[in-house]
């Protein structure tokens, strides 16, 4: 490969963190040049083409963090970063200018007392959702001390933790982790996963440790073009999740990250597929199809769910 070709992707690398995992590795056929896998994961150099309206926060995270790793942008709930670290870099990731080495102020045990001390604060918050990063790279030993001090806040009765890890490292989902997260309010994983491929036997095997364990999951899955923009993949990757006893619960179009344009369809052909989705399969097969925008009081549904 000559230099004019390495340079851009070195120059992406230098932007963005880049990592995968080999579980994810084995899953690329390597001679596919358009495999949704390595899509995924693998750097572009078109990540480097900035569009008009994409921005290093385009969900406007900033706006609504009243304290160091705390976002409160809807009434009830809140979300809490708890590491800037992921085990993959997804490539259409709406926080990539956020995470990674280097990217952001460690988060210290003095910046989370101060987030506690927020949700404390605010009886209102009955629901916290730990995100970064991917809070799955916390050992188990962190993962039990974060669980214990929410579950000992009165007023939150709802902690919900967002992932990849069960299906890009599944033997990082360890019964010690799992019983981690175990603690007397609810509690539930909600698994990122956006193609059926990813669903394997292993995958399979970390699910069933969180359910079996009693804690309820859910699915979220990124609309995006050339990994799962048609009526078939999303089908069989819905029909994946639910007969691995994880419930779809939102397709996101994609956010206006910057250099991830090559990524988004439009919200008609959005529309389309999951009208397309709901001719084919169960209702129990069915996201929300859902827009972040932060000037609303929610997320914005596309589509209707119906049975």
């Amino acid at each position: 490969m000559n230099k004019q070709i390495l340079d851009p992707l070195a120059l992406v690398a230098q932007r963005y963190a880049v990592a995968m995992t080999p579980a994810m590795e084995r899953l690329i056929d390597t001679g596919d040049p358009q495999d949704p896998i390595a899509r995924q994961f693998t750097p572009d150099a078109r990540e480097l083409d900035a569009a008009p309206g994409e921005s290093a926060d385009p969900i406007d995270d900033g706006r609504f963090s009243p304290v160091a790793g705390v976002v409160h942008r809807y009434g009830d709930r809140c979300l809490l970063k708890v590491t800037h670290v992921c085990p993959v870099y997804c490539r259409f990731c709406f926080r990539r200018e956020m995470v990674g080495p280097g990217k952001a102020a460690p988060i210290t045990n003095d910046r989370l007392d101060a987030a506690f001390a927020y949700i404390e604060s605010h009886p209102e918050l009955w629901e916290v959702i730990l995100t970064g990063g991917d809070p799955f790279v916390l050992s188990a030993r962190r993962a039990r001390e974060i669980t214990q001090r929410l579950a000992a806040i009165p007023h939150v009765q709802v902690i919900r933790w967002h992932t990849r890890m069960p299906v890009v490292d599944p033997g990082r989902v360890t019964p010690e982790f799992v019983d981690a997260l175990k603690c007397d309010k609810a509690v539930w994983v909600a698994l990122h996963a956006n193609h059926p491929r990813e669903i394997t036997p292993e995958a399979r095997a970390a699910i069933a440790r969180l359910v079996d364990a009693g804690i309820p999951m859910v699915s979220q899955t990124v609309l995006l073009k050339g990994v799962n923009d048609d009526a078939e993949t999303l089908e069989a990757l819905m029909r994946a999740l639910v007969a691995a006893r994880v419930k779809p619960y939102y397709l996101h179009q994609g956010d206006m990250a910057p250099g991830t344009g090559h990524f988004r369809t439009t919200i008609a052909e959005g529309r389309a597929i999951t009208e397309a989705l709901r001719a084919r399969a169960s209702g129990l097969c069915q996201p929300a199809y859902v827009l972040d925008d932060p000037d609303a009081p929610a997320k914005q549904l596309l589509n209707g769910v119906r049975d």
